[in-house]
């Protein structure tokens, strides 16, 4: 028999201060990246990702509260129903912790490539974080299917709000598979922090730079 998960209470002043810095570095966000809104619109409407700007896409958050996660659409537009209509793509994509490499993905467009690498797609969850769907570091919020791999620890996983930034990102991304990435999304858990978020948040900016894990 399993002992029961133990889940670490946040405190009211760490809660206060982190939504506060959500909110006024996700308002400075948007209004600096505003240009880059407007670039990704003009080669979105004349490339070859024509169709809207945004992708959106289910995901669960704060105490199992699912949501709608904003991203910089990267894949044609019928992305989702490619993967539903290919039994033998779609098992591939769950095998490989639900990602398709690059260069056998046939979703992603050529813009939508580039601006995954340089992680440009996720500018617009500056929006979900000045909502309070989302914060600026967390771990990085599933698909429902992806819940199953923290087995009986799901709700200390989702204890946290979800971040555009976090552990899991800043330690390698998307080359730290499953279950390692749920050992380490849970040491975040357990070590989240004011001192802890500014440390993961500059080790992702470093990250994001190098293109560590990014596609």
């Amino acid at each position: 028999m399993n002992e029961k998960v133990k889940i670490k209470q946040q405190s009211k002043s760490y809660l206060f201060w982190k939504r506060f810095f959500d909110i006024v570095l996700s308002s400075g966000a948007l209004v600096c990246f505003s240009p880059v809104f407007l670039a990704v619109f003009i080669m979105n409407r004349f490339g070859d990702n024509k169709g809207p700007l945004f992708y959106k896409q289910e995901r669960i958050g704060w105490y199992g509260k699912p949501f709608k996660i904003y991203k910089f659409r990267s894949m044609v537009v019928n992305a989702d129903k490619i993967l539903e209509d290919d039994p033998e793509l779609y098992d591939k994509y769950v095998a490989n912790n639900y990602k398709l490499e690059p260069e056998e993905d046939p979703r992603i467009t050529r813009l939508g490539e580039w601006l995954r690498k340089t992680s440009i797609d996720e500018i617009p969850q500056f929006i979900n974080i000045l909502r309070g769907e989302m914060s600026i570091i967390g771990p990085r919020p599933v698909i429902k299917a992806e819940l199953a791999e923290y087995g009986d620890r799901v709700d200390k996983f989702l204890s946290v709000k979800p971040g555009a930034m976090g552990l899991w990102q800043s330690s390698g991304r998307s080359n730290i598979p499953y279950p390692e990435r749920c050992d380490v999304e849970l040491e975040y858990v357990d070590e989240a922090s004011l001192g802890f978020d500014m440390k993961i948040m500059f080790k992702n900016i470093i990250s994001i730079f190098k293109s560590e894990g990014a596609y």
